[in-house]
């Protein structure tokens, strides 16, 4: 298990069936922030995340749903988690209750049996960065990740940023994906270049 995340996976089905949305990870506080919940996506964050759709941070570098389109996008991630497509994950601080704070998103995607390679994405909420959320975050559902499909062949995970997004380097390089190399643009869904890097099942 990666430093400083434990797995809580509720019901977790096996890998061959369509994953229901009963899966909760959990980062561990630091000294200067909370712990984080992370649970699938639902109906109680739409109001947060369509807050979150004018943060200039967000609209360079996330996939984020403009203000009137989060309705769709939550039902979206529903139905990816219920078809076991793509696994998003709302990131809060614990404890998870009805106040509980939305501060970011990881994503697993690409998972597939048999195919070796899956991708992650994160972001953080404005007003929660440099507190480390996005490292915890992002090391809690790697740990989920290789626990739960390496069974089914998966042996890497790939992380993908453009160039100018020095951030997500440093989050990439504290959570252990290593750099392999960049990767050329490919406009108009990435202008430009990109760095891919890779951590590995151990």
């Amino acid at each position: 298990m990666t430093d400083g995340a434990r797995l809580a996976a509720i019901g977790t089905p096996p890998y061959d069936r369509p994953m229901i949305a009963s899966v909760v990870l959990h980062a561990d506080p630091t000294p200067h922030a909370p712990g984080l919940v992370l649970r699938p996506w639902c109906a109680d964050d739409v109001t947060a995340l369509a807050g979150m759709s004018h943060d200039p941070a967000l609209r360079r570098w996330a996939n984020l749903p403009a203000e009137g389109e989060a309705p769709r996008w939550v039902r979206d991630q529903e139905r990816d988690w219920a078809a076991g497509a793509r696994f998003g994950f709302a990131v809060l601080e614990a404890p998870l209750d009805a106040a509980a704070r939305l501060v970011g998103g990881v994503v697993l995607k690409e998972v597939a049996p048999g195919e070796p390679t899956a991708e992650v994405g994160y972001w953080t909420a404005p007003g929660a960065r440099g507190r480390g959320v996005a490292p915890r975050a992002l090391d809690a559902v790697t740990a989920w990740a290789f626990a739960t499909f390496r069974a089914g062949g998966l042996e890497r995970l790939h992380l993908l940023h453009q160039v100018d997004n020095a951030a997500s380097c440093r989050v990439a390089a504290k959570s252990g994906y290593a750099f392999d190399r960049v990767l050329p643009a490919f406009p108009p869904a990435f202008p430009l270049d990109g760095h891919l890097h890779i951590r590995r099942t151990r």
